[in-house]
């Protein structure tokens, strides 16, 4: 899926890709966050961290009528509070997508994949 949007210039065509690569990059910025874990951790059997390039596969972007929902599956370092950086997460990545491309963001849902411990 795809979302098109209709300016005066043309037609732009954003693909889900775009949109989950973006909010991909936005969360592992975020402190607290080691990095995106695979949506399919439950076929998986373990939460691996994704490279940048596999972002996508951390990210589920679902369109429903006009609205738009963003699932980020995420893996938070230990000791941190789990739930300011999943609301700093929240609003991070939906500030970033709205102001970038300029869309409505309706939710942003944060599953917690994983905690890893840092190897100082």
């Amino acid at each position: 899926m795809s979302i098109e949007l209709h300016t005066n210039d043309g037609q732009v065509t954003i693909t889900n890709d775009v949109i989950a690569t973006i909010a991909g990059g936005t969360a592992v910025e975020c402190y607290g966050i080691v990095g995106m874990a695979s949506k399919s951790q439950i076929r998986d059997g373990i939460a691996e961290i994704l490279r940048k390039e596999n972002y996508s596969r951390g990210i589920v972007v679902r369109q429903e009528d006009e609205e738009l929902h963003i699932d980020l599956y995420i893996i938070v370092s230990y000791g941190t509070k789990i739930s300011e950086v999943a609301s700093n997460v929240q609003s991070q990545v939906k500030y970033t997508l709205e102001q970038s491309l300029g869309l409505s963001i309706d939710s942003v849902n944060i599953y917690i994949q994983g905690v890893r411990v840092s190897n100082d």
